[in-house]
């Protein structure tokens, strides 16, 4: 069976839009321009909530106007944020980057999830969603072991080249989002937005294994995104700046490798079971390098990598097999908006806990908050006992 040309080009577009040569110093970079970790992770913050204000609309614009053009404007939207970002001579070209970022995230969030699997209904291919799906974010990773090597080399040069160089890859990635077509099985539709909106939040009211996937996600993304943006800060107290890219190249070139063989553990163990054992190992390697910091910490934080990818997609497999196909996009972006308030606070929180108290110990509270999740697994594991899903 042929595969879809848009699962082809979406791989190529993941790869694309992560190419990111910021990734491993955005938080540095953002404390050099502004003088403070509170206001760096204060620009976090605000891709968050302008990624909260844009969630709702942009889902039910996908849902309602059509899959390709959202992905379109999502990818203008990127390029827009870059190029905010390397002029950032001042905490308000950051603010304005960032808004830029929180609308390209909002486009993106329940969007191109949904893009992949109505490409693959296209099919007959839905029950493959976890593979590829994988496959596109191992790509990702891929791109960002690259820029996380080759971004920390030149921010020993200039901290602001690594900005303006991923310009590039940006604008070729909206060429690529160009040539995506329009998935058969979704229509376009012109109903009443607010009707189309009130079934989606109906969904999460009457579905309660999905209210409890989405909030294990909301945690694990507010909390866990926050811990990895952060990370940079106490590794550059154990290692010199050039290094803090390897170390989160490693991580990446991890991640990539579980995110390309989460298909197939998915199907040996279970989304559910996947889940658990990440929560547990990372919470584990994580807690051993903060409390005996040594040299080594950072090599072994980057080994959770190992299983972040299988656990990021068994989260987003029990998503999607919760929504809905008319409401599927705008369901994702519900998540994502709860997400974004979640991460938003919590980043100015960390930042300002941090200017007070230290990276080490604030990343430590982030291991033991990040636990509580399992105690929703198992919640969730019970009612499927009890359902015999």
């Amino acid at each position: 069976m042929n595969l879809h040309k848009n699962v082809k080009l979406l791989i190529l577009f993941e790869f694309l839009v992560e190419f990111r040569l910021y990734a491993a110093i955005l938080v540095i970079y953002f404390a050099h321009v502004t003088g403070s970790y509170a206001l760096a992770m204060s620009v976090l913050s605000i891709v968050m909530i302008s990624a909260a204000l844009f969630e709702i609309p942009t889902g039910v614009f996908s849902d309602m106007i059509g899959r390709k053009n959202t992905i379109v404007l999502g990818s203008l939207a990127s390029v827009l944020f870059v190029l905010f970002y390397a002029i950032g001579n001042s905490y308000w070209f950051l603010i304005i980057g960032a808004i830029f970022e929180g609308l390209s995230r909002a486009l993106w969030s329940g969007n191109n999830d949904a893009l992949m699997y109505d490409s693959l209904l296209d099919k007959n291919m839905e029950e493959e969603f976890s593979q590829y799906s994988g496959k596109s974010s191992s790509a990702g990773q891929a791109a960002l072991a690259i820029c996380a090597v080759l971004g920390g080399i030149i921010a020993t040069f200039s901290l602001g080249l690594a900005m303006w160089l991923t310009l590039i890859p940006q604008i070729i990635a909206l060429g690529v989002s160009l040539f995506i077509s329009e998935p058969r099985v979704h229509s376009k539709k012109s109903g009443d937005v607010y009707s189309h909106l009130a079934e989606s939040f109906n969904q999460f009211k009457e579905n309660y294994k999905l209210r409890l996937i989405s909030f294990a996600s909301i945690m694990r993304f507010a909390f866990g995104e926050t811990a990895f943006q952060f990370k940079p800060v106490f590794i550059n107290t154990l290692w010199p700046l050039w290094a803090v890219g390897l170390a989160h190249s490693l991580s990446f070139i991890g991640g990539s490798i579980s995110f390309y063989l989460s298909g197939p553990i998915i199907k040996k163990f279970n989304a559910l079971k996947v889940l658990v054992g990440e929560i547990i190992i990372n919470r584990v390697f994580n807690t051993i390098a903060l409390v005996f910091p040594t040299v080594a910490s950072p090599a072994l934080m980057s080994l959770t990598s190992l299983t972040f990818g299988a656990g990021q997609v068994a989260n987003n497999t029990l998503m999607q097999n919760e929504f809905t196909n008319e409401q599927r996009a705008t369901l994702g972006s519900i998540n994502s908006l709860a997400a974004s308030v979640a991460f938003a606070a919590v980043a100015f929180l960390i930042g300002l806990f941090a200017d007070e108290i230290g990276p080490i110990k604030v990343l430590l509270i982030i291991q033991i908050i990040l636990l509580f999740p399992l105690w929703i697994y198992w919640k969730i594991f019970n009612h499927n006992k009890t359902n015999v899903i």
